[in-house]
């Protein structure tokens, strides 16, 4: 599976951005898509998943209510719309594939919250 990912950028706090994720190739193996994000310093972590063929989700504590994953099947494309972003959501957002074949990840897109 190979992903392109676009939409990030610098953004005021309280601004928004919406984040995608375009699949390709072995995509009739994917169970879920999620979004990862690393920060400067820290660990990767979970920002939220979405299943392939349900469409059940699932969000970190930190963004629930902010943010929102959904999916476009037609287009193979998984989108993160974020909203009152917050300078603790800078980081560099990665989208993430769990596959029959294992996980695959995207090259990750910059998102910077900063006045």
């Amino acid at each position: 599976v190979q992903f392109v990912e676009s939409g990030g950028g610098l953004v005021q706090p309280g601004g928004s951005l919406r984040l995608s994720c375009a699949a390709s190739g072995s995509i009739d193996n994917i169970y879920a898509i999620a979004w990862f994000r690393q920060a400067p310093g820290k660990e990767r972590e979970f920002v939220a998943a979405i299943s392939w063929s349900g469409g059940s989700t699932n969000y970190a504590d930190s963004v629930k209510g902010r943010f929102a994953i959904s999916r476009d099947n037609a287009k193979n494309t998984v989108y993160l719309q974020m909203v009152n972003l917050k300078p603790e959501d800078t980081a560099v957002y990665y989208c993430n594939a769990r596959t029959s074949n294992g996980d695959y990840w995207g090259q990750g897109t910059q998102v910077t919250v900063s006045s």
